[in-house]
């Protein structure tokens, strides 16, 4: 019997899904959508067709085609999941759309913000669910550290820094920024329950002559906290760790350790002054604490939570708005590498808290 994740009370009709592009990434939605209660996996499509043979013989209760008018010409079809190259989220999730599917998109959600915008736009006229895939939503450390910041156990959110790298994948269509920023873009974003207000940033193309492949963000927030994000394909060692410095407590998130998540209860006081011109600071060392961890995979959570989307009419945690803010935030990147690292003012969208 499959998993499912949901009370018996939540339990619905599976989704009727369909999975396109068996590249990098396709292939694990193709996994979970096949093991979780919540889906009814019905094709599969890529353009290759030996991988369509591949997983063909590997899921022989699911149908296969190269021709993506096939999924939209089925009457019983309900749900797409496109993996594919950024340039071609666009015209196939519009495709999808107006054929009355509802649509998972992997990150990010378009290659420009007015392609996004207008996803999201024919999802919310034609009523269906538009969601994009910003995995990290729902890992449990991230979530752990989102009810840390909620909860007010770190304080006052001075700066997070956050480190991406690793040697490779170097992409062909797109440049760091696209292809690993929105991971950290869309944390910050749940964390932190606002979009910058300003960001720079500066990069590199190392390898490729027009495609960076290090950068180094900045990032403001209204609310006071600063970020910076570094990203690279181009590191002897693959890092990802990221430090949330609270004016009570600070923590570090390491998602390739043994202990994801540590909470030092540290931090630095500014006593009052005893007369004019004297200043003394103390400073806070106490406990680190490695809360437990769930070790459920995210990624199934996040299809049944496309599901559940699909069948009841909730919003997504990964919405069609955070998905258009990160694309938004990933322009800004863009025009400030354009503009040689000047600051860039964002005009945010109001989206709601989840």
């Amino acid at each position: 019997m499959k998993p499912s994740i949901f009370p018996p009370d939540l339990a619905f009709e599976p989704v009727r899904t369909a999975v396109v592009g068996l590249g990098y990434w396709g292939p694990n939605l193709i996994r979970n959508l096949n093991d979780i209660e919540s889906a009814e996996l019905r094709w599969i499509c890529d353009l290759d067709q030996s991988r369509l043979d591949t997983f063909g013989r590997r899921y022989p209760a699911v149908s296969c085609t190269r021709d993506f008018a096939d999924l939209l010409a089925d009457p019983e079809l309900e749900a797409v999941a496109i993996a594919t190259p950024v340039s071609t989220h666009h015209p196939l999730a519009l495709a999808a759309l107006e054929a009355g599917k509802h649509v998972f998109v992997e990150k990010p959600l378009a290659a420009s913000v007015a392609q996004a915008e207008a996803l999201a736009a024919a999802a919310a006229r034609r009523g269906l669910t538009l969601m994009p895939g910003h995995t990290f939503l729902y890992s449990p450390p991230v979530n752990m550290i989102r009810e840390l910041v909620a909860g007010g156990e770190l304080g006052d959110i001075y700066f997070i820094s956050m480190s991406r790298v690793n040697l490779g994948l170097h992409q062909s269509d797109v440049s760091v920024a696209w292809d690993l920023g929105p991971h950290d873009f869309s944390i910050l974003r749940y964390w932190l329950d606002e979009t910058p207000s300003h960001l720079s940033a500066m990069s590199r193309s190392c390898i490729l002559p027009t495609t960076p492949d290090i950068a180094f963000i900045n990032l403001e927030y209204e609310q006071g906290a600063i970020a910076h994000v570094e990203l690279s394909w181009l590191a002897p060692s693959k890092l990802r760790r990221t430090t949330v410095v609270g004016s009570r407590k600070m923590v570090v998130y390491d998602d390739v350790s043994n202990e994801p998540v540590r909470v030092f209860d540290s931090g630095v006081m500014l006593d009052d002054p005893q007369s004019f011109g004297e200043f003394q600071l103390s400073y806070r060392t106490g406990a680190i604490v490695s809360p437990p961890i769930s070790p459920v995979e995210p990624l199934q959570i996040e299809m049944a939570d496309f599901c559940a989307a699909v069948r009841t009419g909730s919003m997504p945690r990964s919405s069609a708005l955070v998905g258009v803010e990160v694309v938004r935030m990933i322009e800004a990147v863009d025009a400030s590498l354009d503009s040689s690292g000047a600051r860039v003012a964002l005009a945010a969208t109001a989206l709601p808290a989840h």
